[in-house]
């Protein structure tokens, strides 16, 4: 099970791990929090978001089409419109039967290079400030349903600091204590279920030395230099302080690392479906190092696929991990 903000966010995050489990035929669920109401609109041409400028800054118009890219982006993870199941998190009935009238994207703003910070103009119903328990609690009912062996989110800083990514690592932490403890008992439904402890946490994080030497190799392809100089795009500096999602000193004991480069095309298909949020989303036809392609976001900052997923995981109750594929 995947737990995301917003519509991209499982293929941006997660995309090599979600392809690869269900290309090995198991059970794969994404839960998406908010429909990215508030997110800027690329409107490149040539792509399907061409022409569709108007969206941003029409919150519904632009969550119920960003609800059709989370769809083809998870048919071409799933190599079919089966192969990955999905729920909003507001569609999910609580734990007193109750639907929310839908979680709000908080917004967010480039504070520096590769990261955001909280938007000046975040509104009372912005999902960053719901009441941690109402959707923890509407995300423990699903797991205690679903009973994953792996739940899949951001680590604490949310990858790159956006408000709503680290409400969702903190809602899908909430949510695995709610759904272990035996003592909770959601009412309202008769739904509470048995309590499932049996997931372990997954959060998706890389080696800061691999985002620099990546970012680096980036920069030298020339390919890429080619493009960054036809649409005025530019490259990350692999000196500069990196973002929440890099980490200094991973223990290799544990993590665990997702090969991408199998389910590559499904990967790039998905960041290509979300077209009004990522432009030039490639597959190199031979991954050079941990570079395995490349896209871009609306800051327009080139930014590398890696060919590696890199999880930090750990157990419920600080058990030792004993993950599927380890």
């Amino acid at each position: 099970m995947g737990v995301h903000a917003h519509p991209d966010d499982e293929s941006l995050s997660t995309g090599g791990l979600l392809a690869a489990w269900a290309a090995g035929g198991r059970p794969v669920c994404v839960v998406t929090c908010t429909r990215g109401e508030r997110g800027e609109v690329i409107a490149l041409p040539g792509t399907t978001s061409e022409g569709r400028a108007g969206l941003e800054g029409d919150g519904p118009a632009l969550g119920a089409y960003r609800e059709t890219e989370l769809a083809a982006a998870l048919t071409a993870l799933g190599d079919g419109p089966d192969g990955i199941e999905h729920a909003f998190l507001d569609r999910l009935s609580g734990p007193d039967g109750e639907r929310h009238p839908g979680y709000e994207d908080s917004g967010m703003a480039w504070v520096a290079p590769g990261v955001a910070g909280p938007a000046p103009d975040s509104p009372p119903t912005a999902f960053a400030r719901v009441a941690l328990d109402e959707p923890a609690g509407r995300l423990a009912v699903l797991l205690r349903e679903r009973r994953p062996a792996v739940v899949a989110t951001y680590e604490p800083g949310g990858g790159y600091g956006h408000p709503d990514h680290v409400r969702t690592h903190a809602v899908t932490v909430r949510a695995l204590e709610l759904a272990a403890d035996p003592a909770w008992r959601p009412g309202g439904t008769g739904r509470a279920g048995e309590p499932w402890a049996g997931a372990e946490l997954w959060q998706a994080v890389a080696p800061a030395s691999v985002v620099r030497a990546a970012r680096a190799t980036l920069a030298g392809l020339p390919d890429a230099r080619a493009l960054a100089a036809a649409h005025g795009l530019t490259f990350p500096d692999p000196d500069e302080d990196l973002p929440p999602f890099a980490v200094e000193d991973l223990d290799v004991a544990e993590v665990v690392r997702v090969d991408v480069r199998p389910v590559l095309d499904r990967v790039v298909g998905a960041l290509r479906a979300h077209a009004t949020q990522v432009q030039h989303a490639t597959a190199l036809p031979r991954p050079d190092g941990e570079v395995a392609g490349w896209y871009a976001l609306s800051n327009g900052v080139l930014a590398p696929i890696l060919a590696t997923e890199t999880y930090r995981v750990s157990a419920p109750g600080g058990r030792r991990a004993r993950s599927p594929w380890r």
